[in-house]
């Protein structure tokens, strides 16, 4: 299945945070930019790990640790058209310090014009 691909996972923390430190150090360029997240490619990540320790609040985990509705997210919205790549770095989404303390942010990722 599409998720024995995947290696790693960005969760509901980058969601109205979208720090962009993991792009600029990914050799495949596998992160998509959605209205208020980033996502990873299952198909085009390599495993290489780079990405996990540059991200400040912590939103990226290997896909053992990952919480399966991000699985599916990562996965479809990678492939959705309005979700581009993104391989440079870009400041944070305002409001980021705020949209980092919350918790469980799943209800706040926008996707209502995808249809899933």
């Amino acid at each position: 299945m599409w998720w024995d691909l995947m290696t790693f996972v960005v969760n509901d923390k980058c969601v109205n945070c979208m720090h962009t430190d993991c792009v600029s150090v990914c050799p495949v360029d596998c992160f998509y930019e959605g209205p208020n997240m980033l996502v990873i490619n299952p198909d085009e990540c390599i495993d290489c790990g780079l990405c996990v320790s540059e991200c400040p609040v912590d939103a990226i985990t290997d896909e053992d640790d990952a919480d399966p509705y991000w699985l599916e997210m990562n996965a479809k919205l990678s492939y959705h058209p309005g979700w581009e790549m993104i391989d440079e770095q870009k400041p944070p989404m305002e409001g980021h310090e705020d949209a980092a303390k919350i918790e469980n942010k799943k209800d706040l990722l926008r996707i209502d014009f995808v249809a899933i």
